[in-house]
């Protein structure tokens, strides 16, 4: 089976020839259709080629496709292809196997969101789906999603949601950091989860500022929409946004920087199969220890990720964030030892 996102779109065009019995399609007409098909959708002109045309035709005549049955006539030398059922078409079909099977995935996926107080509305939308496809699973959840319905600020999260979508400028009351709330004029773009917690991303156009910001959800406290015209966002890729950073704190004019930690070799069997960062690389390797290399801009979450390890990491480079390391740690240990104390005298 052909599996990339412009399939079902050379399907349905497949379809239109095989049902055009006033035409007779031969391979490169075939490929030609689903080309301009392609081309229509998404404006790409890199089309498939004819090893890709004859997957999508056994894909169709699969039982997990569509069970369409062919003809495939001799014109000279060439063959033209079309259905044997001058009436058959995948549009009047059911749901192929393989359909059912994704669409049975996506339900079981949504079941996540039920019970949140945002997504009130998908237990009605659930069921008619349900009841429509006659896909009810058989079990209610084989996989566990982490997340908090106990996060402070999701009731936020729909008209967020809605705001981004309607590019609607919004008024938002924050608090930022311990400091008082403050108010902020903000053209939404984009919500980001990081660490069971979302984030608003958005144009800051308070006063004279004119700069990307970075809302935690769960300090806003309220918002509402105001009438500026929207400011578009035509400067930043959120897919490729975060790259170079963890979590979702990215430093503006800050360059990515070549960072090594020397992590004990028990350690490392989990931060091997659990990667600090998708740059991470092994520079050197001995029975006690392993060196990776990262590259990307340090923030305050990595570094939190980093003192999560305690012992286990020693930054090696660069030296300006061993020194930050140090000193949080040096903090987290003059802390504990007041407390100690303090504990010990009573």
């Amino acid at each position: 089976m052909a599996t990339n996102k412009h399939a079902v779109i050379r399907y349905q065009a497949l379809d239109k020839c095989f049902s055009n019995f006033g035409r007779r399609f031969f391979i490169d007409d075939l490929i030609e259709a689903c080309n301009k098909a392609i081309y229509e959708f998404s404006g790409i002109s890199d089309g498939i080629k004819r090893r890709q045309l004859f997957e999508d035709i056994k894909f169709m005549e699969s039982e997990a496709g569509y069970s369409i049955e062919l003809e495939k006539p001799k014109d000279g030398k060439k063959t033209y292809y079309r259905y044997k059922d001058r009436d058959f078409s995948i549009k009047n079909q059911p749901l192929s196997q393989t359909e059912e099977e994704q669409l049975k995935a996506t339900v079981m996926m949504l079941n996540r969101f039920k019970g949140l107080p945002q997504f009130d509305w998908m237990d009605e939308v659930l069921t008619r789906f349900e009841d429509t496809f006659k896909l009810k699973a058989d079990v209610e959840s084989v996989v566990g999603f982490e997340q908090n319905p106990y996060l402070r600020g999701l009731e936020h999260f729909t008209n967020l949601f809605n705001a981004i979508i309607n590019k609607q400028v919004l008024e938002i009351s924050y608090t930022p950091g311990f400091k008082e709330a403050q108010k902020y004029i903000v053209h939404p773009y984009h919500l980001k989860q990081y660490n069971n917690r979302w984030f608003l991303f958005g144009l800051n156009t308070t006063g004279a500022q004119c700069q990307i910001m970075n809302m935690a959800i769960d300090r806003i406290e309220s918002f509402s929409p105001i009438n500026i015209s929207y400011i578009d966002n035509n400067e930043i890729d959120f897919n490729e946004y975060f790259d170079d950073v963890v979590g979702v704190t990215v430093p503006a004019d800050v360059d990515v920087e070549s960072i090594k930690l020397k992590i004990d070799k028990k350690r490392y069997s989990y931060i091997e199969t659990k990667p600090l960062h998708p740059s991470q690389k092994v520079k050197e390797k001995s029975d006690e220890y392993v060196v990776i290399e990262l590259n990307l801009i340090p923030n305050y979450e990595f570094e939190t990720l980093l003192l999560g390890f305690a012992d286990s990491i020693e930054v090696l480079e660069p030296l300006s964030l061993r020194n930050t390391i140090s000193d949080r740690a040096a903090k987290i240990i003059d802390k504990n030892i007041y407390c100690a104390d303090i504990l010990h005298s009573k």
